[in-house]
């Protein structure tokens, strides 16, 4: 018997950016002569601005130009979802239709930074499905850490333990796992491995499988 309360993680899950973000880093990387982003890139995904900044440093040495890097990226990340629109992922319209319609609680928990949050869920149209919105820069630490899925639950006045995360990267599962929530993982870039299946609640293919799985589920 489930708490009907659920919050979910931003990019990977709700929208397409993922993808578009590893090609923005890759892209300025090369551009600058920097080799080995694309293993690099791959360890960000989930974790806060704070967190990213601290990897790539170490990787690039402590002269590197954190700020004028991230903003290139940025700046190339924009220009696509200007040209082209914010790519949103399968079902999420009629997922959270439904979870409104059957009274949930509802919230977001991403490492992405406020402004950029709000203006994705404002693009989509979809911020008012969402009664929480807690972001990676309310944070000193985010995802793997469970601080922000945490402050989410708070946030919902909803008990971690009888709340569901919706999630796709590995920090992002450690991070709900860590927060004494049930993990429904719909993997993006990465292939869940044998850790993540076993952090993991259940495991799906996408969105719409979310739904007819909760629409199965008993709730308190």
């Amino acid at each position: 018997m489930h708490r009907k309360a659920i919050v979910f993680d931003m990019d990977g899950v709700l929208f397409d950016t993922e993808r578009l973000l590893q090609d923005s880093w890759i892209t300025v990387a090369r551009k600058h002569g920097l080799s080995g982003m694309e293993e690099i890139f791959p360890r960000c995904i989930g974790l806060n601005a704070n967190d990213s900044r601290q990897l790539v440093m170490a990787a690039y040495g402590p002269d590197f130009d954190y700020q004028g890097f991230r903003g290139e990226a940025s700046e190339h990340f924009w220009k696509y979802i200007e040209e082209k629109g914010l790519p949103i992922k399968p079902g999420v319209e009629e997922l959270l239709q439904w979870l409104e319609h059957e009274g949930w609680s509802v919230g977001l928990a991403s490492s992405t930074r406020r402004e950029s949050v709000m203006e994705h869920l404002k693009r989509a149209g979809i911020g008012h499905y969402f009664s929480v919105v807690v972001t990676g820069d309310m944070v000193e630490h985010s995802k793997p850490r469970p601080d922000i899925y945490l402050l989410a639950c708070e946030m919902l006045g909803a008990d971690p333990r009888k709340t569901f995360a919706v999630e796709d990267s590995p920090n992002g599962v450690r991070s709900a796992h860590a927060a004494g929530m049930s993990c429904l993982t719909v993997p993006d870039m990465i292939a869940p491995d044998r850790e993540i299946k076993e952090l993991s609640t259940e495991i799906f293919r996408d969105l719409t499988q979310v739904l007819a799985y909760l629409q199965g589920q008993q709730y308190a």
